[in-house]
């Protein structure tokens, strides 16, 4: 790809207050509190999503609600409706720093939902730093932890009766407790900056932790534990996939009438209280759906960074790909539907032009290049090709 074809890094993710422009109008997220929708909520946001955008809603990686198509001229009217309902921040700033991800089993009252709260809230009223656009928290305090494999700056999890927090990227923590967590979270946040981790404003703990490991006192061990999420019956419900993440407004509402609603970072819904659920458009309701097994970015036109259309192709590939593996469908080198290597990386390098890498990001290497999506189609047997 030349110099002049690379997507643009924005640095920052898009807000309720800070939208972001896309092909298809502005990408407005909601941070919905404790990453909960309350029934009035969803349906709410239903309504709006029709009446000032184009009626689409995404579920973010972070478990956000994105509402996509929002016309420039309804967006204050919108947040006057999102206010409403109870889902707008003070403002922009205090919006960008309650980056608060909770697994999403959580029950009333219980370690997880009592910390996320509390972080909320420190996040939203403090103001003696400020922290890169996508650092954020993530509080995962059940029997055992579910967001491990999800993207977070510092987490805050459970291994056996102690709660750790620890900073991304390290096998290690420190013991705390549920009145502690907080404050020490905020420090461990403190201390990322004073380290120089976000030079210019960027940067994520990590690689921060791969130049000079975590903390002195962070030396509790934390062990790695494997989590898949599938649709089907959970804790507090139901859980049902969205197809890339992404619904209409109606099916939104429809879901609003069987129960609250629980965002997650898996691009799916919890339906608290459910039990079987309805064939909506845009849902997954199987665990074994091939659909599964793929993940696709908007893709041109609806995102203006992508070079090629994502999701027929990805869709039309998904029977195709091989058993316990995964295909990522990317509109560019950014990859923003998975940062991370992926066993099976298709890259649109122009329109109807694809690169295919294996075990590697949408900007690593190629295996092969030039293949177009009808090539694709009739020869889905490429996926497998140096395996």
């Amino acid at each position: 790809m030349s110099a002049a074809a690379e997507p643009k890094v924005y640095g920052w993710c898009p807000g309720a207050l800070r939208p972001m422009m896309s092909g298809d109008g502005l990408v407005v997220r909601v941070r919905a509190p404790l990453g909960r929708l309350t029934q009035d909520q969803a349906r709410g946001v239903a309504q709006l999503s029709q009446t000032h955008g184009n009626g689409l809603l995404d579920i973010s990686a972070r478990a956000n609600l994105q509402m996509r198509g929002i016309r420039e001229d309804r967006h204050q009217e919108l947040i006057t409706g999102l206010r409403d309902l109870g889902l707008i921040d003070l403002d922009a700033q205090a919006e960008a720093r309650r980056n608060v991800l909770l697994a999403p089993f959580w029950r009333t009252g219980d370690d997880t939902q009592a910390i996320a709260r509390d972080l909320s809230a420190a996040l939203t009223a403090v103001t003696d730093f400020t922290l890169p656009g996508k650092f954020g928290f993530a509080v995962d305090c059940g029997a055992e932890p579910v967001l491990q494999d999800t993207a977070a700056d510092i987490r805050i999890e459970r291994a056996g009766n102690t709660l750790i927090l620890r900073a991304d990227g390290a096998e290690t923590g420190t013991p705390v407790t549920r009145e502690s967590a907080v404050p020490e979270a905020l420090a461990l946040a403190r201390w990322f900056l004073d380290q120089g981790g976000a030079p210019e404003g960027r940067g994520r703990m990590h690689r921060l932790i791969a130049r000079r490991g975590p903390p002195e006192a962070h030396t509790a061990a934390m062990a790695k534990v494997g989590f898949c999420a599938k649709p089907g019956a959970v804790p507090a419900g139901r859980l049902a996939a969205l197809e890339f993440g992404q619904m209409p407004a109606a099916t939104l509402a429809a879901l609003a009438d069987l129960g609250p609603l629980r965002l997650t970072p898996w691009r799916a819904l919890l339906v608290e209280g459910a039990g079987q659920l309805p064939p909506l458009p845009g849902l997954i309701l199987g665990a074994t759906d091939p659909r599964l097994q793929v993940v696709a970015c908007t893709g041109a036109p609806g995102c203006l960074q992508a070079l090629s259309p994502t999701r027929d192709l990805a869709r039309a590939l998904a029977p195709h790909v091989p058993a316990g593996t995964k295909l990522h469908v990317s509109g560019c080198t950014k990859g923003c539907a998975c940062p991370g290597p992926a066993p099976l990386t298709l890259t649109a390098t122009g329109p109807d032009n694809f690169s295919l890498i294996r075990h590697g990001t949408a900007a690593d290497q190629p295996l092969k290049t030039r293949l177009s999506a009808a090539a694709l189609r009739a020869a889905p047997e490429l996926l497998k090709e140096g395996s």
